[in-house]
């Protein structure tokens, strides 16, 4: 049930009745009409831009068409009252029924109370984390692995058919690398000093496929020149890479759908069948690049090269695919890659990319718009940095590792739900400092506690309820006298539920999932409000022991809310407390 939609469509139905009457001209465009929740709750239940939107077109005073409108609206039973604010808003409250049936709603639909049709089964690709597979992953991929996995929850929870993907960077020269560093360890293995060398990856993390690879070969790869075996161990370092991977993901509750290798585009022709789409659209030429100013970059080349026409399609320059000397540049795998997205179907694509892939965006976009032919559209969300604390100062660097904080670092310390929790406190594009000390803390200032706690206190007045048999099932809840529940207190916790399935269409449209996080903390800290009015004022308490009728119309407010927060944190990934400690 999502109230604001519902009251949307009688504002549209009054606007089409005012047309056929005649007050307004035919035709109007009301997709930018809104209902929502008004900025000041002292002015009603809702407002509706409807006459500002509308009055221009239908070159009208907007007050006075927004006095025709709130005419219109008043036949409604569900509207207890409209009234025109400033030049021609419009303030809206509704019969306080309506606010008890929203929370019979939410009783009746469970957890899927705010899913939404929006999406209509849209196929959606959400590509995140795709670290190279060279070592463990750090804290940069642990923010856009619960960013994407999150994402891609909310994108489910409101109607798309959604793939989680994860591509595997295994087609480059770091994968070589990481083959002579594994090399190195196995020569340890066999007693031999290893020789981690400048630019190699020094991690401790090397040492076990270093023994994993003298248990398959022995000492027959001793001595024996790089080409004999490169190949193999940069294969078996791979996957013993990746198997760590799918490990820590899992050690995070991140689960993929699909892991796409990029080493699977060469040599298939795939690369140059995506590349041959370009051509055929006339998007493929070879020519020279002005020099860009400032630094240089790695596929930039004084002299003729293949370039596509990205500045057709909203970029600054146009882009090398391949080099002068026949060679790819990075930019042509990752057209092809995007290329069998579009092949496979998927009609929305969502890459999750590093901040350090911003100068990525525009290319990206504008191959996507070229091969698709503008059908299928693309959206890059770039996750900033996170800085780690603890003590007061700045996390240390892990040994393991060798240069950086690892996921299993941080979640170890401060476990799942928190950690996936507090990485969805900002915006993506927002840097986030992760104090260990803070999200462990016990208090209101920090969100992952203070929205479990609120859960936390509605599973133990449900326990207490149950020791005076009261029956709490949701269904019996749903069937309980909530037009006892008056006071402001309790119909603006019912309010704030009432938000929840716009909030979710809302975080959809935009690919935000953090507005959830945002949302829970709201809902959480209403819940909060009202449990201490109890302490004062023992009418307000959720238990009433001598009138159990009373107590079930406040549990199931209660219960209503906790449905809300369980389904938000289903969303963002974490498990929901039954109690604290």
């Amino acid at each position: 049930m999502n109230i604001f939609a519902d009251i949307r469509c009688t504002v549209i139905a009054a606007l089409e009745e005012m047309e056929a009457e005649g007050t307004l001209p035919a035709g109007l465009d009301t997709a930018n009409v809104s209902v929502e929740p008004p900025r000041d709750a002292a002015h009603g239940d809702m407002a509706t831009n409807a006459a500002m939107v509308l009055a221009k077109p239908a070159k009208m005073n907007p007050r006075a068409l927004a006095e025709a409108l709130v005419e219109q609206l008043s036949d409604d039973p569900r509207i207890a009252s409209a009234e025109v604010a400033g030049p021609g808003f419009i303030n809206l409250r509704l019969a306080p029924e309506i606010w008890d049936e929203v929370i019979r709603a939410a009783l009746q639909d469970g957890r899927d109370f705010g899913r939404s049709d929006l999406g209509r089964g849209v196929k959606v690709n959400v590509e995140y984390v795709s670290a190279n597979p060279t070592g463990p992953m750090h804290v940069g991929h642990t923010r856009g692995a619960v960013f994407g996995d999150a994402l891609a929850s909310l994108l489910d929870f409101a109607g798309y058919d959604v793939t989680r993907e994860y591509y595997i960077n295994d087609g480059g020269a770091q994968v070589d690398v990481l083959a002579r560093s594994a090399y190195e360890r196995y020569r340890e293995a066999n007693g031999l000093e290893p020789e981690i060398r400048e630019g190699l990856y020094p991690g401790d993390y090397l040492i076990p496929v270093g023994e994993a690879l003298k248990a398959k070969y022995g000492a027959t790869l001793i001595d024996k020149p790089e080409e004999d075996w490169l190949a193999d161990v940069r294969e078996f370092a791979t996957e013993a890479m990746m198997e760590m991977i799918r490990c820590d993901l899992a050690l995070l509750g991140v689960k993929m759908d699909v892991f796409y290798s990029e080493k699977s585009l060469y040599g298939t022709g795939q690369i140059e069948g995506a590349l041959k789409r370009l051509e055929d659209l006339g998007l493929i030429y070879e020519g020279v690049l002005e020099p860009p100013k400032g630094k240089l970059p790695e596929d930039w080349e004084e002299r003729e090269q293949t370039l596509f026409k990205s500045t057709n399609y909203g970029d600054d320059v146009d882009r090398p695919v391949k080099k002068s000397d026949g060679a790819w540049t990075y930019f042509a795998p990752d057209i092809a890659y995007h290329w069998t997205k579009i092949e496979r179907g998927f009609d929305l694509l969502i890459d999750v990319f590093g901040a350090d892939h911003g100068g990525y965006v525009k290319r990206m976009k504008a191959a996507v718009a070229a091969l698709s032919e503008n059908k299928v559209s693309l959206d890059i969300k770039l996750i900033q940095l996170v800085k780690l604390f603890k003590n007061g100062e700045p996390f240390k660097m892990s040994k393991r590792a060798g240069t950086f904080v690892t996921l299993r670092d941080v979640v170890e310390q401060a476990g799942a739900d928190v950690t996936r929790f507090h990485m969805l406190t900002r915006k993506n594009d927002a840097p986030l400092d992760f104090d260990f000390d803070k999200v462990l803390e016990q208090s209101k200032d920090n969100p992952v506690f203070y929205v479990q706690y609120a859960h936390a206190r509605v599973a133990s007045v449900l326990r207490k309820a149950v020791e005076l048999g009261v029956d709490v099932n949701d269904a019996a809840l749903a069937g309980a006298d909530l037009t006892r529940n008056t006071h402001e207190a309790e119909r603006a916790l019912a309010k704030k539920i009432a938000e929840w399935p716009r909030l979710v269409e809302i975080a959809a449209r935009a690919n935000e999932p953090h507005r959830i996080a945002f949302f829970l903390y709201e809902i959480a800290s209403d819940l909060h409000a009202l449990w201490h009015r109890g302490n004062e004022e023992t009418a307000l308490r959720f238990v009433q022991e001598d009138d159990l009728p009373l107590t079930s119309a406040k549990i199931a407010l209660a219960r209503a809310c906790a449905v809300v927060i369980s389904a938000g944190l289903g969303i963002l990934g974490v498990t929901p407390a039954e109690e604290m400690r």
